[in-house]
């Protein structure tokens, strides 16, 4: 990592996402439907109390392939909000790796609410495809 990579940057680390009902995909083609799908592959842990709670805001943008995690130790009610953050995102709540909802946030006034032990944020339209009850693959944050 250089000087200016972020410690909790997963550098080559892939976002994951899979289809409920999918068998896992082992050495399939990436055009393949039943594959796996990548949602990013920058990803970047949010692994401190302030990191978790500056989140995106004030960054003007995030690039098309990026992820930002959240990790928490246990199942609670998780809310985000898009104070400061001057573009759509898709957020995406999980509990044991498992989607419970997702929601497009709107700039600046956006908010979701929902169960989970990890939250994603992701470009907006990049979890276009995910529904509850799709799994979703990250690097190990716990």
């Amino acid at each position: 990592m250089t000087d200016s990579t972020p410690s909790n940057l997963s550098e080559g680390s892939r976002l994951r996402h899979r289809p409920a009902g999918s068998a896992p995909s082992t050495d399939v083609e990436e055009d393949d439907v039943s594959a796996d799908r990548t949602l990013a592959s920058t990803v970047e842990i949010a692994d401190s109390t302030l990191s978790k709670a500056r989140g995106l805001m004030f960054r003007r943008s995030i690039p098309d392939d990026y992820a930002l995690v959240f990790p928490f130790e246990n199942v609670d009610a998780r809310t985000l909000h898009m104070l400061f953050v001057p573009f759509p995102i898709d957020a995406v709540w999980i509990v044991d790796g498992i989607v419970t909802r997702t929601k497009r946030l709107r700039p600046f006034v956006g908010i979701g609410r929902a169960r989970a032990d990890t939250v994603i944020e992701l470009p907006a339209g990049a979890a276009d495809a995910v529904e509850p009850g799709d799994a979703i693959a990250f690097p190990e944050t716990r």
